[in-house]
């Protein structure tokens, strides 16, 4: 099950709020909220105020607060830097 799942990064300026994989992230896309599952399509995007929703490898959810960033998607890993 290891290959159907993200490898997840989520950092702030004053930390590392997550670091870990995951089954599924859901983001404040500035243009639309979207979710990244794995085999997800590359894509950089930016962050809207609102809420970055983490479901981790054992299905338990993770929410973290954000005022703006920025997300990369990548061959399964998500890298997401933001301002909390």
């Amino acid at each position: 099950m290891a290959d159907k799942q993200l490898s997840v990064r989520i950092v702030s300026l004053q930390k590392t709020l997550f670091d870990g994989p995951a089954q599924s992230v859901s983001l404040p896309g500035t243009v639309g909220a979207f979710e990244v599952l794995p085999g997800h399509a590359p894509i950089i995007s930016s962050l809207e105020p609102g809420t970055i929703e983490v479901r981790d490898a054992d299905g338990a959810p993770h929410s973290f607060g954000i005022r703006f960033g920025v997300v990369k998607v990548r061959n399964n890993e998500v890298t997401i830097c933001a301002a909390n």
